[in-house]
């Protein structure tokens, strides 16, 4: 063929080139594999039988031609002058390197960026798994998440009420400590000292004195803090050198802790002067969700794992989780458990009744409310959405 150069070749080794010619034929159905484009042609027509060089392309099919055949006559360049068809720059053996489609970068998708996922970069931080705690307290209802309804009947206050309530709803103490209180003759009922537990008082007409200070209704105030390491749980001890108290003293409101949480355990910790909620919250009669992540000394063993869910006997009886699950697989010192007993130390005395040493104890989740969003010592009031939905008695 004029033009071309014959290069002689070992039988052999040419006997090898035609088959491999045969098997990467690009004809018949089979589809385009550069943009559409098909880049070798067979050497002869189906149609018409006319022999085709590999350098010729018909434009038949609306695509370009990688290389422009030769005019009959005209004398074949060498390969360091042909230009190739990418645009009027040099093949990809000169200077600077190809382009697909006239100098355009390649286009994925009508110009855009390949989308790997969704939008989602290919190489880029892979997503967080949600360790065991946080499952257990997604399944759960939370204060945060819940609409109170728009239009709530309002509860309309008794005229009458008894004496420790009375006290327990201005914020001075609960009510079992306003008991003690009265007994001691320290309250009075319009100029009388009251010593009777069980007396009624009327909230609208009745001037009920503390100590000699005049008790007045208080707006009601819901707090939830992150308790820190190192604070003892009570509104006022003198043997204590750190407090839950001292983290509140921005806090303008009388408020008290609801329920206990040990020295040494971390977590969701509520403060309120709502006698009525603090109660239902807070007594073991109630049997209110809690859920604690556990460190432990060592690795929970399968049967003791399993004796926690069916039911460990302590002192003052039978104690069963409502659930365990490891907080890490590859880590089974860490455990999240949730159980509804009110009993003091119920958790510590689970694991510790079982041999195990508790390193430590964080309460993530209590009667709806998390500590999401706070630091350790941080606190924040309810929203009056929160509130509502606790005064409803969604979790009380």
């Amino acid at each position: 063929m004029k033009g071309f150069i014959t290069i002689k070749t070992p039988e052999r080794v040419f006997n090898k080139m035609e088959d491999f010619k045969k098997k990467r034929t690009f004809s018949g159905d089979r589809k385009p594999s550069f943009g559409g484009r098909k880049p070798f042609r067979s050497h002869s027509d189906n149609n018409t039988g006319e022999h085709r060089t590999f350098r010729s392309r018909s434009t038949e099919d609306g695509g370009r031609r990688p290389f422009r055949s030769r005019e009959d006559g005209e004398e074949r360049r060498s390969f360091g002058e042909h230009k190739s068809s990418f645009g009027d720059r040099k093949s990809a053996f000169g200077d600077r390197k190809p382009s697909f489609g006239g100098g355009r970068k390649p286009s994925f998708g009508g110009g855009r960026k390949p989308s790997f996922g969704g939008g989602r970069k290919p190489f880029g931080p892979a997503r967080k798994k949600e360790n065991g705690i946080d499952r257990m307290i997604s399944r759960k209802p939370q204060v945060s998440r819940m609409q109170a309804p728009e239009e709530v009947a309002p509860v309309l206050a008794k005229d009458e009420v008894r004496l420790n309530k009375f006290i327990a709803n201005s914020g001075v103490c609960s009510r079992r400590e306003a008991d003690t209180m009265i007994q001691a003759g320290v309250v009075s009922v319009n100029g009388v000292v009251v010593t009777e537990l069980g007396t009624k008082v009327n909230i609208f007409n009745d001037e009920v004195r503390f100590n000699g200070e005049l008790l007045r209704g208080e707006s009601k105030v819901y707090i939830v803090m992150n308790k820190p390491k190192g604070y003892v749980t009570t509104a006022s001890d003198p043997h204590a050198d750190k407090t839950v108290m001292d983290l509140l003293k921005n806090c303008t409101a009388r408020v008290f802790p609801v329920g206990r949480l040990d020295k040494a355990t971390t977590g969701v910790l509520m403060f309120t002067n709502d006698g009525d909620v603090a109660e239902k919250l807070a007594h073991p009669s109630y049997d209110k969700k809690k859920i604690y992540q556990v460190t432990l000394d060592r690795d929970l063993s399968r049967e003791d794992f399993d004796q926690i869910m069916a039911g460990v006997e302590l002192a003052d009886g039978v104690i069963a989780a409502d659930d365990l699950e490891y907080v890490d697989e590859g880590n089974h010192k860490k455990l999240g458990i949730e159980i509804h007993s009110g009993k003091n130390r119920i958790v510590r005395r689970i694991f510790e009744h079982l041999g195990y040493d508790v390193k430590g104890l964080d309460r993530v989740y209590f009667a709806g409310l998390t500590k999401k969003g706070l630091k350790r010592g941080e606190w924040r009031y309810l929203t009056e959405n929160e509130a509502n939905i606790l005064k409803m008695g969604a979790y009380i």
